[in-house]
């Protein structure tokens, strides 16, 4: 078993894999930026090192992280999510100081996160993919415009080196292709210095569903189920539910002994998760897979019973997997719901500052990973989530009142946050029942920020009131 890890992220996964961590008896070593020196992971860590003065320069320059893990005497780095964690270069640079790197190598990272290349892989295996193109740059608007008239319109365009839902533009019509490839090679270069961009058929309305898989070093590969993502704006996940309500048992096998053969087609090891487009018709279609842990994995853990963060750190020790798909069974449903210091009624623009009151949802069944406190400032600088509230309950129907009750009594104040908008999805008769796919926010954004969005509940008042009286605030 590894005895140190640097932790080469910061936030919420970071005090994630700090807690995982000491749950195996490993020591933790935490950086941190300037802005950062007050974060909880921080203070959580072991141990701590300052990467720069620079809020951002740290977590992204891979030569002053793994140097950091050499003077702190670490023997591994798990990346977490963000930054450098799907960075083949920074992994590969990992591995040649001879630290272990908490993940897939640095061969299938680069092979799937070049969309274009993952694409082709899946194809000559057998995988499923939507009807699409090798990369554009090359070829002239009107052959570009061609193609596109050939897939049929409405088409999507997507930046190779993507992910995150940047570089990513949908046309419906020809005049506006080529003002939106323009803008998508714009954005692909500025995110991923790699401008290739490429075309696909653009499956309209599909559900969003990927499967957590599991791989040890040694051929074993198992899969623990599917998370629907759909509930999603501008690419950008807000809501997590596993497993699908709306998915057969059939439906799941099918698609988990493709997203097992997707796996094994790249000789992939460690966490990961295929990600696939369901249609109306339950067609499903590879979209791409993420070498990393995923924000939502807590929701894996939650009916699966499993510690995703502790099986990737014993793997990448070089355990063999002790489970076998007969293995995996599940537990009613769980669903996340990002919280983010956001201005709803300002198109969702950012909203750091401090942090003047925080009372996290409790109860059975009630999870809340984050990364804030009280009197804690959040910096400008970083991913506006500042807390995952996770609910499990036996039916998917419980799980969306124990949701709409635990967003109800979690409270944060001096910032603005998401808690009222999850409320009203959770209220919405679609979401209850299920229906929904990846346009529910588009279509229904408008009557979701409605005045109780604008205006603080009642009872939220009413809690963080009492809350504030019995700790004499």
């Amino acid at each position: 078993m590894l005895s140190k890890i640097l932790i080469a992220n910061r936030g919420e996964i970071a005090v994630r894999i700090i807690r995982a961590c000491r749950d195996l008896h490993i020591q933790s070593v935490a950086i941190y930026s300037r802005a950062d020196r007050d974060s909880m992971h921080v203070k959580m860590a072991d141990e701590s090192y300052e990467i720069s003065d620079d809020p951002l320069r740290g977590y992204l320059d891979a030569d002053l992280i793994v140097e950091a893990a050499l003077k702190m005497g670490a023997d591994a780095i798990h990346p977490g999510y963000g930054f450098l964690s799907e960075n083949a270069a920074f992994a590969r640079k990992v591995q040649e100081a001879k630290l272990i790197w908490i993940g897939p190598n640095a061969d299938v990272i680069t092979k799937m996160g070049d969309k274009n290349q993952a694409r082709s892989i899946m194809q000559q295996n057998g995988i499923p993919i939507v009807p699409g193109t090798e990369p554009l740059n090359h070829l002239s608007m009107e052959k570009i415009a061609k193609i596109a008239q050939k897939i049929g319109y409405p088409v999507i365009l997507k930046a190779s080196a993507g992910g995150g839902g940047r570089g990513i533009r949908v046309v419906t019509q020809e005049q506006d292709l080529e003002e939106n490839f323009n803008a998508c090679k714009r954005e692909a270069m500025a995110f991923f210095k790699n401008d290739d961009v490429f075309m696909e058929k653009y499956i309209s309305n599909p559900r969003h569903i990927e499967f957590q898989i599991l791989a040890d070093n040694y051929g074993n590969v198992i899969h623990l189920m599917e998370r629907d993502c759909s509930i999603q704006r501008r690419h950008q996940k807000l809501i997590e539910i596993a497993p699908s309500p709306l998915i057969s048992e059939d439906l799941r096998r099918r698609m988990g002994a493709t997203a097992v053969a997707a796996a094994k087609a790249v000789h992939y090891t460690n966490a990961g998760t295929v990600e696939f487009l369901l249609d109306d018709y339950n067609r499903f279609y590879f979209m791409e897979m993420n070498t990393r842990i995923q924000v939502e994995h807590g929701i894996t853990e939650e009916i699966t019973g499993l510690d995703l963060i502790g099986r990737q750190i014993r793997i990448a020790s070089g355990e063999i997997l002790d489970l076998t798909q007969n293995d995996i069974h599940t537990q009613g449903y769980a669903i996340e719901a990002r919280i983010n210091a956001e201005d709803v009624n300002n198109d969702f623009v950012p909203n750091p500052g401090k942090v003047t009151t925080y009372y996290p949802a409790l109860g059975p069944f009630v999870r809340v990973d984050s990364c804030i406190y009280k009197d804690y400032v959040i910096p400008p600088f970083y991913d506006s989530m500042v807390a995952k509230l996770i609910v499990r309950a036996s039916s998917y129907d419980l799980a969306v009142n124990k949701l709409d009750r635990a967003l109800q009594e979690f409270t944060i104040r001096g910032v603005k946050t998401t808690i009222p908008f999850l409320r009203n999805i959770c209220k919405d008769k679609d979401f209850r029942r299920g229906d929904f796919d990846t346009s529910f926010l588009e279509t229904k954004i408008d009557s979701l920020i409605s005045e109780d969005s604008k205006n603080t509940d009642d009872m939220v008042v009413a809690i963080a009131a009492a809350i504030a009286s019995r700790c004499g605030e």
